[in-house]
């Protein structure tokens, strides 16, 4: 996870680095610019350039892989004519840089952004949106990227919309970064956000031909499995360490387990955080769950005075005063500062799990309809404005990159096109999400924690009784968007 920025048109140097000092929580470890020449390793406080520009690139960086053969190198970066700033992972890296030596690339290749780009190149015969379609067929990751090759400037994001990508065009000047916040400090009003799967070739947006979430096959319950397992392992290669954002419910129970089973072949620390008011559901269910698996469990206990200090920054970053995101943009945001303070850079979420196999109350009366499948493919379609942008938010405030396991582009179409009686066996099933819970039990989870009520996040915490009874009758939020 990192931060990405960029101007088109008629701007000074010094703009870029005021993006990059407005995104620096995105990526701490290192900072670099494109402005006519490539320029790492710049500290934001000294670096100064007066010079006018019509194009221009910044990449903040968060350091995540420092293995012999994959590292989490500076950017910018280029090849040939192309310049580049990736934020994201590439879960089949391995995959991508032995295709390239085949085809005869001997580039040394050693991080996710150095293959993309380098994958790109190799299929550019003059038509960069034509070899960044090719490109992205193959890969299998979460991305938002930008590409220039010295006359067209193009902007990608992933299939489900994990990592978030932000533009605006305003006075004949365009703009791009990873935070609504790079884009304000440059003056952009008018900002919007690029769609999942969709390319911004020179300020035109272009649809894919298809959605990953419209693909009708036929769905085999017996994947599943196998398939969140297969998530879960590319999500931890190369990691000596993961947190786990944990409410002690199935979806964060169920991939603590699988990530304690993987620790059993690889050396893996785990641990566990939760969140909550003192004596509230969550953190009673974290608790038994973390004995349960016996896993170190770390608990937030949150009170109204930590609420109100946090309060500015987290309805900022998710630029949003609906109580019931910043219920869960707090949730996030405290669970990932215990991450932080541990040290680690990366954490597991379940986010996905309940729009993916149908966990929402409110989901039995499309279950009654008959219109459950077409609920749940537009929720998905939806999440990354929803829930994901939030959630990264919040996450990065910390500096702290989060992984959906249950958001893998291959396990969504395949749990999407399972039948909806799979999900919701009936009319009455106030549990929901059965085959997940099934699948979780039969995996090993007790009775008690497969199947614990839905509690949401803002809910089960405590966060949002606070919010609403204590906290909103002496203070308007909304004053923190200003």
């Amino acid at each position: 996870m990192c931060s990405i920025v960029g101007l088109q048109g008629n701007f000074n140097g010094n703009d870029i680095i005021k993006m990059l000092k407005a995104s620096k929580n995105r990526g701490p470890d290192a900072s670099g610019v494109f402005l006519d020449k490539i320029h790492t390793n710049i500290n934001l406080d000294e670096f100064r350039d007066d010079n006018g520009y019509d194009i221009a690139f910044g990449h903040n960086l968060l350091s995540i892989y420092d293995l012999e053969d994959r590292q989490s190198r500076p950017q910018p970066i280029s090849n040939d004519n192309l310049v580049m700033v990736f934020n994201g992972e590439l879960y089949n890296f391995r995959t991508i840089r032995n295709l390239l030596e085949k085809v005869g690339v001997t580039a040394e290749i050693k991080s996710d952004g150095e293959a993309l780009l380098y994958l790109i190149d190799s299929y550019n015969k003059g038509d960069l949106v034509k070899a960044i379609q090719m490109a992205t067929r193959l890969i299998d990751g979460d991305y938002a990227f930008a590409v220039y090759d010295g006359e067209n400037l193009v902007l990608v994001r992933d299939p489900l919309g994990v990592k978030p990508l932000f533009y605006s065009l305003e006075n004949d000047n365009f703009g791009f970064a990873s935070s609504v916040q790079s884009l304000k400090e440059v003056g952009f009003t008018d900002i919007r956000t690029l769609k999942p799967e969709h390319i911004l070739f020179n300020g035109e947006v272009i649809s894919p031909a298809q959605h990953l979430y419209e693909k009708i096959s036929e769905g085999d319950v017996a994947k599943i499995d196998k398939m969140l397992k297969l998530s879960v392992v590319k999500r931890v290669e190369g990691l000596h360490e993961v947190g786990v954002i944990f409410s002690g419910g199935v979806d964060s129970s169920y991939l603590a387990l699988l990530l304690k089973e993987i620790s059993e072949n690889i050396p893996l620390k785990i641990k566990l955080y939760a969140v909550g008011v003192e004596g509230s559901k969550d953190v009673e269910a974290a608790i038994y769950a973390s004995k349960f698996l016996n896993l170190d469990l770390e608990i937030c206990e949150v009170t109204e005075d930590m609420i109100r200090e946090a309060l500015p920054s987290v309805v900022k970053a998710i630029g949003d005063d609906n109580l019931m995101k910043v219920g869960v943009g707090l949730t996030t945001y405290f669970a990932t500062g215990l991450v932080a303070k541990d040290g680690m850079k990366v954490a597991i979420s379940g986010q996905g799990a309940d729009e993916l196999f149908g966990g929402y109350k409110r989901y039995l009366q499309s279950f009654v309809d008959g219109t459950l499948n077409w609920t749940l493919r537009e929720d998905m379609s939806n999440m990354y404005h929803v829930n994901l942008e939030r959630d990264d938010a919040c996450s990065m405030l910390n500096s702290v990159e989060l992984r959906l396991p249950f958001l893998d582009k291959t396990l969504v179409e395949l749990v999407l096109n399972i039948q909806d009686n799979k999900k919701i066996v009936s009319m009455h099933d106030d549990m929901r999400k059965s085959i997940l819970r099934k699948l979780a039990f039969e995996e090993g989870l007790d009775y008690e924690i497969a199947y614990r009520p839905k509690k949401a996040a803002q809910y089960g915490t405590g966060i949002d009784k606070i919010l609403r009874k204590k906290i909103i009758k002496d203070i308007d939020i909304s004053k923190y968007l200003q």
